[in-house]
């Protein structure tokens, strides 16, 4: 066999795979920290103002919103603020699916077109909603992003009946 053949087939067995540097989870090779926005309609605000709307109301099951189901393009910010330039945009849905306590699925697209970054990072993952911190996992990406994988550390700054702004801890292991 040649050394070649026989170093591949020890770093094989071994589970080290020499193509990619070794991730730790102390160093993520990017890290984003950003803001997003709902503003929910709610038949008061118009139009122009909601960010979200309910598509589907919730069921009788449970006291706890089970099966409302909600669309979102959110502006994301790079401070607390509403009124403050948008970096991004998350575009996407959540819908609420646990009968005995409040918690959502999320599954949005943060979308970049600025001079500082372009491209997208998919994002999606539960959100228990009752913890003060929740990971969603980053599951690829795009332009400067380009199949990035991740964490996205996401908790409550504000909540209201009709607006709930979270802050996004975004940490990125995989950067190419």
């Amino acid at each position: 066999m040649q050394p070649m053949a026989i170093l591949l087939c020890l770093l094989f067995l071994l589970g080290i795979n020499p193509g990619h540097a070794s991730l730790s989870k102390d160093k993520p090779c990017k890290r984003l920290v950003l803001h997003l926005h709902d503003v929910l309609l709610n038949g008061t605000a118009n139009e122009a103002e909601a960010t979200s709307a309910v598509v589907a109301n919730q069921t009788a099951l449970g006291a706890y919103k089970f099966g409302k189901f909600v669309v979102f393009d959110d502006p994301v910010t790079a401070d607390e603020s509403l009124a403050s330039p948008p970096v991004a945009r998350a575009q996407g849905f959540y819908f609420y699916d646990m009968k005995t306590d409040y918690n959502a699925w999320f599954a949005f697209t943060l979308v970049f077109n600025s001079t500082r970054h372009t491209g997208t990072i998919s994002i999606m993952g539960a959100d228990l909603m009752m913890m003060d911190t929740r990971d969603l996992s980053v599951v690829g990406g795009t332009g400067d992003f380009f199949m990035a994988r991740g964490v996205a550390t996401v908790s409550t700054e504000a909540a209201s009946l009709y607006y709930f702004r979270v802050k996004m801890e975004v940490k990125l292991y995989e950067c190419h």
